[in-house]
């Protein structure tokens, strides 16, 4: 700033300092040639005494004149030049056009200033006639406008310089005066400043500006809190990279499953052992989206690369990894399902097809035929009740029944009891009852199928004289339903499979006893349904216990029906 009101300051004072000077030297010189002109016409009036009082002869003396004096005839000869040498006037051509000769002839006396080719000079001439009438002139030597400025030039330098000095000190005292109101502006709270007038609109701007930027930059901050929230509960991996591939933000989740907890590396193409990042991340900042599907031990994510495009290009990317292992898990539950029930249905409408064909070509008659009928009707009822199964585990996976209100757990238990008495008798295995008559919030029949299951397994896999135990009991806060018995019991490594669907621990004997496979994992899915916990105690040739404990109270949250 001191820069350029030192410019201007010189400028101005440049420019003054030239139209001062100018106007000055202007009026001078004018005066100077005025106050020529009269010495020239004074002298010229005396030279003119002094011929008329002592003639010719007075030009002897004439040296003390600083004029130059010059007699020229009517003609225009010069007769007499004080500047002659020996009185030479050969040199000296003819002045009959000389301007001054010619006003002094017409009028009596005449003047000109111009530029002599004889003497070189600029000169002032005054002429007058004489009586006799010839030409006095007188002349007289000045400066021209060149040589006056040449003459002075020296202090025209000292002033020029006292100019530059004056320009440079005003201008460092103003800029200082200037700036430093604005050098004192606290920029976080520009309204406490005193300052001049001028600036009171920037202070305003600027304390408006303020406020603008402190509002966006709290909506940053709430924003960056809400999206670091968000970014670093989320189950899901997610990174932010930029269009060079390099990572702008990785929250916890995509740390941990790209092994990068501790440092992150500088760019996402540095990260080994993921399958498919790179190609997915190529494709990405290539404007289209990226997939790739990335295995770590037993878990399966998918990884997918969103492009961020600004004005027309791929600013960036987003990458979120999802953990696809329960859907995998689903997916070959799912294969696993459609496979076994093609198997289980294949087996009796095979046999029904077969004794149909035997009926149907005539093959069979009387006790025959009605044997192979029977044997229709126990494998189509098996297919009825396989179909039930199926569609009952469809209805919890899909919670497609609801709450009926608060179930008692104990009248529940009889009635199943009731209802299997004749099977536990055919087979020699008594059932008891006992415990309290507790209630919990849930849906009848899936309650009743969890029971049911878990007795009639009970009674299926005991032994002849055996028993089955159905106690319901207070487990701390939670009803908890139990099923005993002291049958053959479950191998202990296979205990953990039980709840699958189709598995049999002994495959040979479930065919015997007519079993579908799917009755644990009914119970298994109806206790899911009611956020109930199911645990297993068996000890091979010794018996089995399951234990269902419900929520309590306190924790239930129902579903709405």
């Amino acid at each position: 700033m001191t820069g350029k009101i030192f410019k201007s300051i010189f400028l101005s004072c440049l420019a003054v300092f030239i139209l001062t000077f100018a106007l000055t030297f202007g009026f001078s010189y004018k005066y100077y040639i005025d106050r020529t002109g009269e010495m020239l016409s004074g002298e010229a009036e005396y030279v003119k005494q002094g011929l008329l009082t002592v003639g010719d002869e007075y030009l002897d003396g004439i040296e003390e004149f600083s004029a130059r004096v010059t007699i020229v005839t009517a003609d225009g000869t010069v007769i007499y030049d004080s500047l002659a040498e020996d009185g030479n006037l050969s040199a000296f051509e003819n002045h009959k056009d000389r301007e001054e000769i010619k006003e002094a002839l017409e009028s009596g006396e005449g003047e000109a200033v111009r530029y002599s080719d004889s003497l070189g000079t600029r000169s002032v001439y005054y002429a007058v006639r004489l009586d006799d009438g010839r030409v006095l002139r007188l002349a007289t030597e000045h400066y021209t406008v060149l040589s006056a400025l040449m003459s002075i030039f020296g202090p025209i330098l000292v002033l020029f310089f006292f100019v530059l000095l004056f320009a440079f000190l005003i201008a460092k005292k103003l800029s200082g005066t200037i700036v430093r109101p604005i050098n004192e502006i606290d920029l976080n709270k520009p309204e406490s400043a005193e300052v001049y007038d001028e600036l009171k609109p920037i202070i305003l701007k600027l304390s408006s500006q303020n406020y603008r930027v402190s509002r966006q930059l709290d909506e940053l901050k709430m924003r960056e809190s809400e999206f670091v929230s968000i970014t670093s509960n989320m189950s899901e991996g997610m990174m932010v990279i930029n269009s060079r591939a390099e990572i702008l933000t990785a929250n916890g989740s995509a740390r941990g499953l790209l092994h990068f907890s501790e440092e992150m590396p500088h760019s996402v193409l540095s990260i080994e052992g993921v399958v498919g990042l790179r190609d997915a991340v190529s494709s990405a900042l290539g404007g289209k989206n990226g997939y790739a599907e990335i295995d770590r031990g037993e878990k399966h994510y998918s990884l997918i690369a969103t492009p961020v495009i600004g004005d027309g290009s791929v600013e960036g990317a987003v990458i979120v990894i999802i953990d696809d292992t329960e859907k995998e898990h689903r997916e070959r539950l799912r294969r696993e399902f459609t496979s076994n029930v093609s198997h289980e249905l294949k087996t009796p409408l095979t046999s029904i097809s077969g004794f149909a064909e035997l009926i149907r070509c005539g093959m069979a008659d009387g006790d025959e035929a009605r044997h192979f009928a029977d044997n229709i009707y126990k494998e189509a009822k098996r297919l009825i009740t396989l179909v039930g199964d199926i569609i009952r585990l469809t209805q919890l996976d899909g919670r497609e029944m609801p709450y009926d209100g608060e179930i008692e757990l104990k009248t529940v238990a009889e009635e199943v009891a009731e209802r299997l008495s004749q099977v536990a008798e055919a087979l020699g295995v008594e059932i008891t009852v006992s415990g309290e008559h507790l209630s919990v919030p849930g849906n009848e029949r899936a309650i009743e199928e969890i029971i049911y299951n878990l007795t009639d397994n009970a009674l299926k896999y005991n032994k002849r004289g055996g028993r089955v135990e159905i106690r319901i009991f207070m487990d701390g806060s939670s009803p908890t339903l139990s099923v005993k018995d002291n049958g053959i019991g479950i191998p202990k490594d296979k205990q953990d499979r039980v709840f699958e669907r189709f598995y049999r621990v002994d495959k040979s004997h479930s065919r015997e006893i007519g079993g579908t496979g799917l009755g644990l994992s009914i119970v298994k899915h109806a206790a899911l349904y009611h956020k109930a916990e199911l645990s297993l105690e068996s000890e091979e040739g010794v018996g089995t216990e399951i234990r269902v404990r419900f929520r309590g109270s306190e924790e239930e949250e129902q579903p709405k029906p």
